[in-house]
């Protein structure tokens, strides 16, 4: 995480050589595939993104929500694409990077089929309940669960997210269990925890904030390193389970075999973009944190995270059936 956040003071000042693919760039529209339903982090973040894109290229940036087998068919579908940069995906990396260890019968393999452009937020989770639900705090919703093994319904926007593997982390560390259920979609998981027909989520700060504030959510903790500023009464998960940090990753990819040259303007464009005051100002407003590090980097950290979500999968035996 310290090196990923560290690479936004970094990327403003490398000089990006531009040559002639990415001299012709953009000369059509742009297509960002969401493999996600309307509504979640990942398609609020796109839409942002590519409408100030549009105004920057001067070209329609369309964003297209292609669903299905946890993102793998949006996916799937930017790693045939050409390799051209009128097609990319922008995707939860956890989602990206935990997929494989679940899943062997992918459509595409991530590093040899899909090229890293940059990881353009960090949004921590926000640990919510029901308000209906009796805890008040996370200490209080251990001690219910552990009370009331299994009889808490933890929604997930699918089987094997990243959101569903953060609260299996969590449970696991403290020694109880929770029912996980499937939703269709981050957003409707949100719906189902504020209407009562799911108990508790750990979901995205930049999507759950809104319904924080409504107050249909109610706020127990966060999942970042620190307490947050927005939140200074909601206490860390790591101030109950040392070294506890997950969160939600959004980055944006290109095919496999696109012109590095391409994927550097493409880098150095988006990048630009993250650090205007006007984007930083939204996507914090959001909940989220800008970061914009380099293909390399953005390289890097895909592998490491694929290493971390592996040993957690492997340690609880965790399986999607197919």
């Amino acid at each position: 995480m310290k090196l990923l956040i560290a690479a936004v003071a970094l990327m403003s000042g490398i000089a990006v050589s531009v040559g002639a693919h990415a001299q012709k760039f953009p000369a059509k529209p742009v297509r960002i595939i969401v493999p996600f339903v309307p509504g979640g982090a990942s398609d609020v973040l796109a839409r942002l993104i590519g409408a100030s894109l549009r105004e920057q290229w001067g070209q329609p940036v369309i964003v297209e929500n292609k669903t299905g087998a946890g993102g793998t068919i949006g996916t799937g579908t930017v790693a045939k694409a050409a390799p051209d940069g009128y097609t990319l995906v922008l995707s939860d990396l956890g989602t990206l990077t935990i997929m494989p260890s679940l899943v062997g019968n992918l459509p595409y393999d991530l590093h040899k089929d899909l090229a890293p452009v940059t990881v353009l937020t960090y949004s921590p989770y926000l640990v919510v309940v029901t308000p209906s639900l009796p805890p008040k705090s996370l200490k209080e919703l251990v001690a219910y669960s552990k009370a009331n093994p299994g009889k808490l319904n933890y929604a997930t926007p699918g089987l094997g997210s990243n959101v569903h593997l953060a609260g299996l982390q969590f449970a696991k560390a403290m020694g109880i269990e929770w029912t996980y259920i499937p939703s269709k979609g981050g957003a409707q998981a949100m719906q189902d925890v504020a209407g009562g027909h799911a108990d508790l989520i750990f979901n995205s700060m930049l999507a759950t904030a809104p319904h924080v504030k409504s107050g249909n959510l109610r706020l127990l903790a966060v999942t970042s390193p620190k307490r947050i500023g927005a939140y200074p009464d909601a206490p860390a998960v790591g101030e109950m389970v040392p070294g506890y940090t997950a969160g939600s990753w959004q980055g944006i990819l290109a095919p496999a075999g696109t012109p590095r040259d391409l994927v550097a303007k493409l880098n150095a464009d988006i990048v630009t973009l993250l650090n205007t005051p006007e984007i930083k100002q939204k996507i914090v407003g959001l909940g989220a944190e800008p970061i914009g590090n380099s293909p390399d980097e953005m390289d890097r950290f895909l592998r490491e995270d694929r290493a971390r979500w592996a040993k957690l999968i492997k340690e609880t035996g965790l399986k999607l059936e197919q």
